[in-house]
């Protein structure tokens, strides 16, 4: 994985995030011991392939993995594991491409949207909470009670759009 910055602040405070993979499972070691939360060796790798993947993965190209690594991997093991990093904010779900990708801010819930790049299957992180705050307004408005916001945009990035 190549090493990522954080692209400059943009106009509101809002942010384009992307992942240092390193220190993104330090926080979340972190923030596991802070919190009393056990994150066993097969969560701690499961962990840390996402966040070297750079890119959303999918389930089983996790399991592909671990079979390479740990005799007896299944599948049931990955989806508890994604489970517990899911549960705790530590990763996203893209569910438009039914894959998974490491949190910006894994210390803090929080729901973000996602800009998909339909060509090279990036996805970035967009921090900004006045999107989230729009969606719940106007979901109140229309009498409606909200349990879950995912907010997928699909698209062209920058650098396919480039190339």
């Amino acid at each position: 994985m190549g090493e990522h910055h954080d692209h400059p602040t943009h106009k509101h405070g809002e942010h384009l995030h992307r992942h240092d993979g390193d220190a993104f499972v330090r926080t979340v070691a972190d923030a596991c011991e802070q919190r009393g939360l056990r994150l066993t060796p097969l969560r701690l790798r499961v962990l840390e392939m996402i966040a070297a993947s750079g890119k959303p993965v999918k389930a089983y190209d996790l399991l592909d993995q671990l079979k390479d690594e740990r005799a007896g991997a299944a599948p049931p093991t990955v989806y508890r594991a994604l489970d517990f990093l899911l549960e705790n904010s530590f990763i996203h779900k893209l569910e438009s491409i039914n894959a998974y990708v490491s949190c910006h801010h894994p210390e803090e819930a929080h729901q973000v949207p996602f800009l998909i790049c339909d060509k090279c299957a990036s996805a970035v992180e967009i921090c900004d909470e006045r999107v989230a705050t729009l969606l719940s307004e106007q979901a109140r408005e229309h009498g409606f009670r909200p349990r879950a916001q995912t907010l997928e945009v699909h698209g062209i990035c920058s650098a396919c759009a480039d190339a």
